[in-house]
């Protein structure tokens, strides 16, 4: 009976570690292109504000020029005004003028009166000259200044142009890049999914069909006494050489796959649910992740790079058998492999 059992345990596959796996890999590939797309949303809302601030300064120095330029103008219409009035003052001086030489050649017994007259009239339409040619001028110096005002808004809407025109250009490469970004992480996850296919099978070749060592969809799975013995996180001999093996394959894994691709080997450690009876561990959490953190110690002392290897501990909250039996709780109490990305 004890047989037939054992034969029928080994015959069930459960898919369910490999069905979350796949879960995380789709969870952390969409946590990733969610972080780049806030990314890519941060530099374009920075530089929107920054185009949105230059917009506002230009549109406030608009105004100001705006306003001057109405200034400038209404000086002008006075100017105008005033030189109108010079002008009809100086004919008015002439009309006098040719009064008064009608009235010297009418009364020469006046003369030198008539002479004082005149002179004081001409010195009168000298005045008014000097003031219509000063007009003049000021009217000269508006025409300049509203040119200058009329460039300067030329180049404040050439200024305009070219910042929507670098918005534009701006808001393409953002989209151009979030784009190459997703193309890249697809060929980094299937390249990386091509090793761990390659290493995992290797590891099956290296490892053989022991009893207690089994690969469950895309992580390789010790059961705990074949690395420990019962409520202790230290290796058994057993367990060292078992160990070895696998260092030697990771090893290799690591010099193989490329630097800039992001990986990890994780080392998950799991218990039953009975709880510990021991004073060196408080909880099976404790004791989980003890074991997982004695497998990865050893197999950075074996060569592998530390960087490549992390340690977690489930404890009993990740069972794999619901069951009560003692074949159920044997099959929780384990130690699981994965390559993932970092």
């Amino acid at each position: 009976m004890a047989l037939a059992r054992a034969r029928r345990a080994q015959r069930t596959i459960d898919y369910w570690p490999g069905f979350v796996d796949a879960l995380s890999v789709m969870l952390l590939v969409i946590i990733f292109l969610l972080s780049v797309f806030m990314l890519a949303q941060f530099f374009l809302a920075r530089e929107v504000t920054g185009k949105d601030s230059a917009l506002t300064k230009l549109n406030r120095q608009i105004e100001e020029l705006t306003s001057l330029l109405a200034l400038e103008r209404a000086g002008k219409a006075d100017a105008e005004a005033h030189t109108l009035s010079l002008a009809a003052t100086l004919d008015a001086a002439q009309k006098d003028k040719a009064a008064l030489q009608r009235a010297i050649e009418a009364n020469s017994a006046g003369a030198a009166t008539t002479d004082a007259r005149v002179s004081a009239a001409q010195q009168q339409i000298d005045a008014e000259k000097q003031v219509s040619a000063r007009a003049l001028a000021q009217v000269e110096i508006l025409n300049q200044q509203i040119s200058a005002l009329r460039h300067q808004l030329a180049a404040i809407e050439d200024a305009l142009a070219a910042s929507e025109s670098r918005d534009r250009e701006s808001q393409a490469k953002i989209a151009d890049l979030g784009s190459r970004l997703n193309v890249a992480l697809a060929q980094k996850v299937q390249e990386l999914a091509r090793y761990r296919s390659d290493f995992f099978g290797r590891l099956r070749e290296i490892l053989g069909d022991r009893p207690g060592v089994r690969v469950v969809g895309d992580r390789f799975v010790f059961q705990s006494e074949v690395l420990f013995d019962t409520g202790q996180a230290a290796l058994n001999p057993a367990g060292k050489t078992e160990l070895d093996k696998l260092a030697s394959a990771l090893s290799e894994l690591e010099r193989e796959i490329p630097p800039e691709i992001p990986w990890v080997m994780r080392v998950d450690g799991h218990t039953d649910k009975r709880p510990i009876q021991s004073a060196q561990f408080h909880s099976n959490w404790d004791l989980s992740s003890a074991r997982a953190i004695a497998v990865v110690q050893y197999l950075a002392s074996k060569g592998v790079s530390p960087q490549r290897l992390a340690a977690t501990g489930f404890g009993e909250f990740q069972p794999i058998d619901q069951g009560d039996s003692e074949d159920a709780l044997r099959r929780n109490r384990r130690i699981e492999l994965k390559i993932t990305e970092k």
